[in-house]
């Protein structure tokens, strides 16, 4: 007994491969969305690798660029088999091929699940390349005349003005680190001697923070140096007053962007299996029932569609059973190829 078996006639089987026809090329406009969306992905880890300490992984974006190539060429050739199914000579041709390209479509939908849950998971690694990535970023800072970290003052201060935010957790990150480079210290003067010995690892610390921290839509002046000394501005109490820099840590800034993006291409990745189940079935659908016309000369004929020949419970005790007679077949022949080694 067939499992879920359908009655269709010329009409209802023309209609069903219109609308497929259609479902597929929607399937090859959504792959072209999952490839473009990798590309703008690696791009902007590219753009931010600095701030990742070039640990940032690109499994994600080029998992994403591969399943969208994979998609656009599947489904084009699922369309391409719709829009010939009802010529019975252009159908011939493409008959064959049909099993292997639904065992196929089963294989990409378990990528795609793949790919789906690697934007989910991904994130936990990503959030921590952040941290570690951000954390170095703050340290490099001072060193313009470093090479490989020449460009590390100019990337973090665009960081920050763009995500709106302030150091790695909070803006007190920069109260910990010299962000100022030694050349641009006047060692002769007194209270930066005093401030650079005061210290046990000989740094200049003080409680003030990068230019990009400031918040233009503050009314008052930003205040970016002596942050915790109240004597050092009028009016002005740094425990209660907002303070007029970003008080977001760049972290949670950047996590939040690109953990919303991996959410909305995994939700994206999730419906496109949907969609390639649809297809899927409508396609198993259309050929059996092209398949089991009486009369194939006469189109007019009634025929009967299906998903599966066999209910569930049969289809899949026969799999079973297929599998573990391949099993067996290469038990044998491992035993066959020992003995010939021995003798």
């Amino acid at each position: 007994m067939p499992f879920m078996p359908v009655k269709f006639n010329l009409q209802k089987r023309v209609k069903l491969a219109q609308g497929l026809w259609m479902l597929y090329w929607l399937s090859v406009i959504v792959g072209i969305l999952i490839f473009s969306l990798g590309i703008f992905f690696k791009i902007e880890l590219r753009k931010r690798s600095e701030m990742m300490d070039n640990n940032e992984s690109h499994l994600v974006p080029n998992l994403l660029i591969l399943v969208g190539v994979l998609a656009c060429g599947v489904n084009a050739f699922g369309g391409k088999v719709c829009h010939d199914s009802l010529d019975p000579i252009k159908f011939a041709k493409w008959k064959p091929m049909l099993k292997p390209y639904l065992l196929l479509c089963c294989g990409f939908n378990v990528l795609l699940l793949l790919t789906a849950l690697l934007c989910f998971l991904m994130q936990f690694a990503m959030y921590l390349t952040l941290a570690e990535g951000l954390k170095n970023g703050i340290k490099f800072y001072k060193d313009t005349d470093t090479p490989g970290r020449c460009f590390m003052k100019r990337t973090l201060d665009m960081t920050q003005i763009e995500f709106r935010c302030c150091g790695n957790n909070n803006f007190r990150d920069w109260f910990e680190v010299q962000w100022i480079s030694n050349r641009y210290l006047d060692m002769s003067n007194d209270e930066v001697k005093d401030r650079v010995l005061s210290n046990v690892e000989g740094k200049y610390l003080m409680d003030s923070v990068p230019f990009s921290c400031c918040n233009p839509g503050s009314p008052r002046p930003c205040l970016q140096h002596h942050l915790t000394n109240n004597s050092a501005h009028y009016d002005y109490d740094h425990r209660t007053e907002e303070l007029n820099i970003w008080t977001r840590g760049c972290r949670e800034a950047l996590f939040s962007y690109y953990s919303s993006m991996m959410n909305s291409i995994g939700a994206l990745v999730i419906a496109t299996i949907f969609l390639e189940s649809v297809d899927m079935a409508g396609l198993k659908y259309l050929s059996t029932a092209l398949e089991m016309m009486s009369d194939p000369e006469n189109p007019e004929c009634e025929s009967e569609g299906w998903l599966l020949e066999k209910g569930v419970k049969e289809t899949f005790t026969e799999l079973l059973a297929k599998l573990k007679m391949l099993g067996k077949t290469n038990q044998v022949e491992e035993g066959g190829e020992a003995a010939t080694a021995a003798t």
